[in-house]
Formats: C-alpha cells, sequence, structure tokens
C-alpha cells in the first residue's frame, strides 16, 4: 500500500472535504529506511526528474571525519549509543541523523541522513556516556 502525504478527507471540523482532483504521483510517499546495523544493504530508488537515490538499510562501516588530523576514515560501528529521533531507536540500533554511535575511533556523530544518502557520514566528538540511573 501506497503511502499518501496529501491532505485528509475530514476537515479540523470533522466535516468531508470534497477535492477537486484526483490524487497526483507527487504525493506519495514511502516508509521510513530504519537504517540498522548488519551485512550492507541498499536500495537504488529513482526519484523525481530522474535522479536516483540510495535508500540504505543495513550497514557495519562509516565515514569517520577527524577535525583535529583534518582527515577521514573508513571505521567499523559498534552500537549506537544515543539517538535524538526517538529512545527506542537506541534500543534496536536504528542510525538516524544526529546519533552518536561508538566506533573504533571513539565516539562519533552523525552528520548526515543515511536513509537517503546510501551511506554514513560522522565526525568525531568528545561524549562520555550517561550512566544509568536506579
Amino acid at each position: 500500500m501506497v503511502k499518501w502525504q496529501g491532505l485528509s478527507k475530514r476537515k479540523p471540523s470533522g466535516g468531508r472535504r470534497w477535492f477537486l482532483r484526483s490524487k497526483r504521483k507527487f504525493e506519495y510517499g514511502r516508509e521510513p529506511a530504519h537504517t540498522k546495523l548488519g551485512e550492507l544493504k541498499r536500495k537504488l530508488i529513482r526519484t523525481r526528474g530522474g535522479d536516483k537515490r540510495y535508500k540504505l538499510f543495513q550497514t557495519t562501516k562509516v565515514n569517520v571525519f577527524d577535525p583535529k588530523k583534518k582527515k577521514s576514515f573508513v571505521s567499523e560501528i559498534e552500537v549506537v549509543e544515543k539517538t535524538p529521533a526517538s529512545r527506542h531507536f537506541k534500543r534496536s540500533n536504528i542510525i538516524t541523523k544526529s546519533a552518536i554511535i561508538k566506533t573504533k575511533l571513539g565516539y562519533a556523530e552523525v552528520t548526515n541522513r543515511p536513509g537517503q544518502d546510501g551511506q554514513i557520514q560522522a565526525i568525531l566528538v568528545d561524549y562520555t556516556p550517561e550512566k544509568k540511573k536506579r
């Protein structure tokens, strides 16, 4: 079933909204990728205007930029430490933009949207994990 991002059939008052045209293809949406840790899985998607976009579903690698050395490195992702999108994403290791991930080089913050770019870009940050309160 297609996700539709157009107007609802109901008005804010609860009355029925009457449409003067049918649904359009540009109003369709897609399910989120929910990029996780695992063997590389990505899909090529044709977008509006014939352009291409890679949807990343699983990966173990990340391109990490070190601001002190001014160099980029490819590193392995160990675990997702913190995700501002949802507290439940941390438990299932779902990677989103601004997520803090633990890599072999240290902690890094994701700077791109992996579900739309087909890869993960991150920058090293000084981060100390919070201790659990009991």
